[in-house]
């Protein structure tokens, strides 16, 4: 029975995981106005969400479309650079009308996968994609958009519908701010993404065809206002006044890396027909220097402190235990914060039983700051407590004791011994009465 307590013990401990922390935490309040409808900052050190704004509402996405589209044809083409694609005249064709951006393409050239992904990223083609759609879908277009969904509800983005590879507006084609996150992630560990949606400029198709990128923001020598010098990347989007200026990027400064995800900035006054600066821009760069300049990585809790203790039972000369943290807990915060305004929710039983093992996991403690929860860590016991057999022999005898079985058995034996006393009582005067009376005789 040992044995087998002790497989299922260590079961437990295996696949319980030292750490139940929820790393989206708390998001907080900026000092500035936005300009934008929808806005989320995440710090991509840590996974944690700092800023939130209409983050669930659906928006049209329009060409940030193409991070997705660039997804599905990089985990569908082995080599990227050595497969090629002869450009259809019919393909090209499905644009015609739509105003659309494009990279240029000629019918009947042949490009590789991985210049058609410069052509998709860099001037925001949407003729590029509606190539790579078409190639991967074995010449359906709508084969390819349904990898995108699967895809997409494989990613967990469960507000994300796409209609087309490329963006342009339809009343079935949307996703959140939130949604588009988690499908950036995931394209930035596909190979060359981070790169080349980070280009400027390229000459993949020749020196005449230059490829000019469309994100004012990591452009230095054509952005002017909206260039900063700590972006990286990653689309532009916009089909006018039906989804705003919209911006997916990423900036790094003093070892934090964001991403940021930018919908709905007013485009066009339609009254005047002139153009709105790109709030999606201004947003996020604005979002970037708040966060790098008043946010930090913050140790909360470190696992060398012993910070709760709990009774501890059947152990000789101690009758309570020290708990630590299973790992130490770092999370974004504001610079400023003290550690004293972090709450701490203990889930820990009132006491134990002997034997402990240092390590052991007692219960968990949950961090929160300004009524937002921070994360969950779980508390171990910091050292080994051997059991006592003579304390566990005295409970044993004291909860025999004190058992209503125990009293029940009492009584009842009472009212035997009872029983017995009164019946023998009576046995012995029957039998003295019983005893014949002498005769004497008279003299």
């Amino acid at each position: 029975m040992k044995k087998i307590l002790a497989m299922i013990i260590a079961a437990m401990m295996l696949f319980g995981g030292a750490c139940s922390e929820e790393v989206s935490a708390a998001t907080f309040d900026i000092d500035f106005e936005t300009e934008c409808k929808s806005l989320y900052l995440e710090n991509l050190d840590t996974g944690i969400v700092v800023y939130k704004k209409g983050a669930e509402d659906r928006r049209y996405p329009a060409s940030t479309t193409k991070i997705m589209t660039y997804i599905i044809t990089a985990e569908n083409v082995k080599d990227l650079k050595n497969t090629y694609v002869t450009i259809k005249e019919s393909s090209l064709k499905l644009l015609e009308g739509t105003g659309s951006s494009v990279a240029g393409l000629v019918a009947g050239e042949k490009l590789s996968i991985y210049q058609l992904l410069h052509c998709l990223m860099i001037p925001s083609g949407n003729d590029a994609a509606i190539v790579l759609a078409d190639h991967i879908g074995k010449g359906s277009i709508q084969t390819f958009v349904d990898m995108m969904n699967a895809k997409a509800k494989e990613l967990g983005c469960n507000s994300t519908h796409f209609s087309n590879p490329h963006g342009l507006n339809d009343p079935n084609h949307y996703t959140t701010v939130s949604d588009m996150a988690k499908i950036t992630k995931y394209a930035l560990k596909m190979p060359e993404f981070e790169n080349i949606s980070n280009m400027t400029s390229s000459d993949c198709l020749g020196e005449d065809r230059y490829l000019i990128t469309t994100n004012s923001m990591i452009d230095s020598t054509r952005g002017g206002k909206y260039y900063y010098e700590y972006a990286k990347g990653i689309k532009t989007g916009s089909t006018g006044n039906d989804s705003g200026y919209c911006l997916v990027s990423t900036a790094e400064k003093d070892g934090y890396k964001y991403l940021c995800v930018a919908y709905g900035a007013k485009y066009e006054n339609e009254e005047t027909g002139e153009y709105y600066e790109n709030g999606a821009m201004i947003d996020s760069q604005n979002l970037y220097e708040w966060a790098f300049d008043d946010l930090k990585i913050r140790t909360v809790i470190d696992k060398n402190d012993l910070i709760k203790e709990v009774g501890l039972k059947f152990a000789w000369n101690k009758d309570s235990i020290q708990l630590s943290p299973a790992e130490s807990y770092s999370t974004i915060l504001p610079d400023d914060v003290q550690m004293s305004s972090i709450d701490r929710s203990y889930d820990l039983p009132e006491s134990i039983e002997a034997p402990v093992k240092a390590g052991d996991k007692i219960g968990t403690v949950t961090l929160s700051y300004a009524n937002q929860k921070l994360g969950t860590v779980d508390l171990i016991a910091s050292e080994t407590v051997e059991r006592s057999e003579l304390l566990i022999a005295f409970d044993f005898l004291g909860k025999m004791v004190r058992s209503l079985w125990f009293m029940i058995t009492v009584v009842v034996i009472a009212v035997f011994f009872l029983g017995y006393i009164i019946l023998a009582a009576l046995y012995n005067r029957k039998k003295r009465n019983q005893r014949p009376v002498k005769k004497y005789r008279k003299f």
